[in-house]
């Protein structure tokens, strides 16, 4: 192999370009990135970066540049195009060939129906979209947040630390409760409400209204939240439009074998990949967290390196966010359709654990300030151990 071309210049592509210089891979590598920036860190985009607590500096995922790996860096470039057959992919105004390819375009945020192109309007993916929310936060804006997933809930959480006017908005019943479930949903919804969110469950959006700006945003019931600024967190998509005609199978992320090809010497990581877990019985499964890109970025590189003798990727998902004071923290793949057991701590206050039962086995585990317990019953579900096993463990270590 001559040529590998990563194509995503986030912690994904970079995880693997930094693999294949280490695992001998000599030859000529391109780093493709639709963002002009080097790489960098995106969960503190929500948190710290938003908070004026650290800088682009303390973001970049590497501190010393680039020389040690030999890598030609494509910033600012848009790949828009792949041709398997003729090994090729589409870059700004050129055609670059390839002899390996790593495929790791990220998602990018979901968008409302009726979105207007209003002075105010935002959604967060990219350090741009963090710095211009924040000029408003720290110019005293009423932030209305739309979706209380992790991403608007961070938000919500940094803007309430600088003491700014939140409204969440949510439709479903309790925040995340298709995921945790309503007891846990309705600990997150008390946790935001006692930071002093205007938190409103069970709305629909009709419209964002403003003359130039937006100035608030009108609900289905009828009524109306004045605001100065909007995050719309509505959860992502994954960036496969440039892969419409590449002849790869597209459908919810590019899907991927068990050692994440796509493709012979085509392989995926991070957001915009789907594979079989076989953690979880071969479940086809694409994973939007830190972790998640990390592990396959280094494992998707092994795997070009490796040709047929690649092994299979196999994780136990795990995904935190900081709100507040609490840091929250779940492993595995559970829904509210799962039994739940709080195993340690309670549900009344922020410091607790709970697992999760499916078929048996234990699905999953969440905790709030629980970061040592949530790692042995991550280690529980990575084992496919029985319930039972988990509620005794628990019994013996309260």
């Amino acid at each position: 192999m001559d040529h590998i071309v990563v194509v995503g210049a986030s912690l994904a592509g970079l995880r693997a370009v930094e693999t294949l210089r280490r695992e001998g891979f000599a030859g000529r590598l391109t780093l493709v990135g639709a963002e002009r920036h080097e790489p960098y860190d995106r969960p503190p985009l929500s948190k710290d970066y938003l908070a004026g607590t650290a800088d682009r500096a303390a973001i970049a995922l590497r501190k010393d540049g680039f020389d040690d790996l030999d890598v030609v860096l494509r910033l600012g470039e848009t790949a828009h195009s792949l041709d398997v057959d003729a090994r090729t992919v589409g870059i700004s105004d050129s055609t670059v060939a390839f002899d390996g390819l790593l495929i790791a375009t990220g998602a990018h945020p979901r968008t409302l129906p009726t979105q207007p192109a209003l002075d105010g309007v935002h959604t967060l993916r990219t350090v741009e979209d963090a710095d211009a929310i924040s000029k408003w936060i720290d110019g005293g804006a009423r932030l209305c947040v739309i979706g209380a997933g992790f991403i608007g809930a961070e938000v919500a959480a940094t803007a309430r630390g600088k003491g700014r006017e939140v409204t969440v908005l949510e439709a479903l019943p309790q925040p995340m409760v298709r995921g945790v479930g309503p007891v846990i949903g309705a600990v997150l919804a008390r946790l935001h409400r006692a930071h002093g969110v205007d938190l409103r469950l069970g709305v629909g959006v009709q419209s964002i209204a403003g003359e130039g700006r937006v100035e608030r945003v009108h609900l289905v019931d009828g009524s109306v939240v004045a605001c100065d600024v909007v995050l719309v967190a509505i959860g992502a998509l994954p960036s496969t439009d440039w892969l419409t005609d590449s002849g790869l199978t597209v459908d919810n992320g590019v899907v991927c074998d068990a050692a994440l090809r796509a493709a012979p010497g085509i392989v995926a990581a991070g957001d915009v990949c789907r594979w079989p877990n076989a953690a979880f019985d071969d479940e086809l499964m694409r994973i939007e967290h830190w972790t998640n890109a990390a592990e396959q970025g280094v494992h998707a590189a092994r795997t070009l390196l490796a040709g047929e003798s690649a092994e299979p990727f196999v994780t136990v998902p795990f995904v935190w966010s900081d709100q507040y004071d609490v840091k929250i923290q779940s492993a595995g793949r559970f829904s509210a359709d799962d039994r739940m057991e709080v195993v340690s701590g309670s549900t009344d206050d922020d410091r607790f654990v709970a697992i999760f039962e499916r078929a048996g086995r234990v699905s999953g585990v969440l905790g709030f300030s629980q970061p040592r317990r949530v790692m042995q019953y991550r280690r529980f579900i990575a084992d496919s151990a029985s319930f039972a096993d988990a509620l005794a463990f628990a019994a013996e270590n309260p």
